[in-house]
């Protein structure tokens, strides 16, 4: 058995704490790797990335949804380190022109890690997800789902919501076990919901109302701005739902089927779950 870790970037976020902890369920050493983790890691300290590469095997990458891309640099000096697998999580659609709107930094920086990982010479998976279920609970959305509506700027707009913990068990796999090298997952729940649909089995899992309200792209930002959020921010995140204002996220996946021999949580199962837990107490 090879003992030396797996270094899991972001490793305190959404997707790398899941990561972290179904590796160690596994019992596979692991080495969880951020700005506020006991293994320092900064996109934007390239100093500290040696000593957190230092004597892995293998590397979950949760990139940095900024110009100018880092993923690059970082893959370089990763195989020169001597890792020999690469699985980075990149997202749905970044390949298709005007996916997330007419400007996206989001896009570029996605397929220049995408394209570093391919070429890199190492064992490598790409994962592509759709829009986390994740951020009705812990993410964007929760204040507005715990103060009982949700405004955002999508109309009746679809997406296959994707449970963080499908996410997390794919990168798993591709971390750990024979088959993953070369493919490149794209990972839906197994079916599409508007917003006003997510929030119906919110409403039913915890026996709280919470309704949807529709809104303009311009009436969101200006929302967000009158919250402290920066201009540019804003407008990260209005580019950031164009896959469900337009259904883009629609189209359920066989990612996680592929990968895992199963069929992805359904949102149903999020939401009870995530009742259960707490995660809408206010």
């Amino acid at each position: 058995m090879d003992t030396r870790p797996v270094l899991v970037i972001g490793g305190t976020g959404t997707i790398g704490r899941r990561v972290v902890a179904a590796l160690r369920d596994k019992g596979v050493p692991v080495r969880a790797a951020s700005r506020r983790s006991e293994v320092h890691f900064d996109w934007d300290a390239p100093e500290t990335w040696k000593a957190a590469l230092d004597g892995v095997r293998a590397v979950f990458i949760t990139p940095l949804d900024a110009p100018p891309p880092r993923t690059p640099a970082l893959v370089e000096q990763a195989v020169a380190a001597g890792v020999e697998r690469l699985v980075l999580l990149s997202a749905r659609g970044v390949e298709v022109p005007g996916y997330f709107g007419p400007e996206s930094v989001i896009t570029e920086c996605h397929l220049e890690g995408e394209r570093a990982v391919r070429a890199s010479g190492a064992a490598w998976t790409v994962l592509k997800p759709a829009w986390f279920a994740q951020n009705f609970s812990e993410g964007l959305f929760r204040d507005s789902v715990l103060a009982g509506e949700l405004a955002l700027p999508v109309g009746d707009g679809r997406a296959a919501f994707v449970d963080a913990d499908d996410i997390a068990a794919v990168a798993v796999a591709a971390l750990t076990e024979d088959g993953h090298d070369g493919q490149v997952y794209e990972l839906s729940g197994p079916r599409a919901l508007s917003v006003a649909d997510a929030l119906a089995e919110i409403s039913r899992a915890t026996g709280r109302p919470v309704r949807f309200a529709d809104v303009t792209v311009e009436g969101f930002t200006e929302m967000l701005a009158g919250a402290g959020v920066p201009a540019e921010d804003a407008a990260v995140w209005a580019n950031a739902l164009t896959p469900i204002r337009t259904s883009g996220d629609a189209v359920v996946a066989d990612g996680v089927e592929r990968a895992l021999g199963r069929p992805p949580r359904d949102f149903a199962a999020f939401a009870d779950d995530a009742a259960k837990s707490g995660a809408w107490e206010g």
